[in-house]
């Protein structure tokens, strides 16, 4: 979309399927979106789509060494997307999908998802959105970053993503008010039945630890683990930083 050109807003409350029919086009045809999660405003491109992605990078003015995390459906899609799930992503995962979680995994090898300098990890998460997983069936994985300019805080309202996007975004889905800030919890759960946590984020060690006891956290953890994609979304350094290792100091939450 031209940066002379309009956008479109649609309100998931009172025109849900319009508003799914509308962001399904835009993703089909390459272009961003806005939308709701259960964290911050996320702005979301298809995840097999390299020059979506890329459109989407552009937007948020940041470099392909921050990598989008990816949203899904439904927690059994993971499989088709890592190369292993192993017991604690899968024990996490349905302890906490949908949920403010985010699993580092190692991806397939013939995944199809040029999300930036990534590595063999990628990052995914299953919103706890009910909207929001309703276009994901529709649209498939979606890579999804917070909505907003690199470095300046994470969007909170459609307006808020509106005033620092504009028509970078081709659509826009306002679903009120973010009630929740805080960003998922990201846990690398690429090797075998160990599991560490590299953001601590709105789920404690001690819940997380009634899934998998153990888990490590972030202070705990002494062996190198793998560089994460991106992590989910979290809030703007200066709102939340993301300092786990590869989740970039720029995420809001709609990881």
């Amino acid at each position: 979309m031209n940066a002379d050109q309009t956008w479109q807003t649609f309100d998931c409350r009172t025109e849900p399927a319009a508003a799914i029919a509308a962001a399904r086009a835009a993703v089909q045809a390459g272009e961003c979106i806005v939308l709701p999660t259960d964290t911050v405003y996320g702005i979301g491109a298809n995840a097999l789509d390299a020059a979506a992605v890329q459109r989407l990078l552009d937007a948020k003015e940041r470099g392909r060494d921050m990598p989008p995390p990816v949203l899904i459906a439904e927690p059994a899609l993971l499989a088709s997307l890592a190369a292993d799930v192993t017991e604690a992503a899968a024990a996490l995962a349905d302890a906490f999908w949908p949920g403010a979680l985010t699993l580092v995994v190692r991806a397939q090898h013939s995944l199809r998802m040029e999300l930036g300098d990534r590595g063999s990890t990628i990052a995914v998460r299953v919103p706890n959105h009910d909207f929001t997983r309703s276009l994901l069936r529709r649209t498939g994985p979606l890579a999804v970053s917070s909505a907003n300019v690199s470095g300046k805080p994470a969007a909170m309202s459609v307006a808020g993503a509106q005033s620092q996007l504009g028509a970078r975004v081709s659509v826009y889905i306002d679903g009120g008010l973010c009630a929740n800030e805080v960003p998922s919890t990201i846990i690398d759960v690429t090797r075998d039945r160990h599991a560490v946590v590299l953001r601590q984020g709105r789920l404690s060690l001690q819940d997380l630890r009634a899934a998998w006891p153990d888990l490590q956290g972030v202070a705990e953890a002494t062996a190198p683990v793998a560089k994460p994609a991106d992590s989910g979304m979290a809030a703007e350094p200066a709102a939340e930083g993301e300092s786990a290792p590869g989740s970039g100091p720029d995420e809001a939450e709609s990881r």
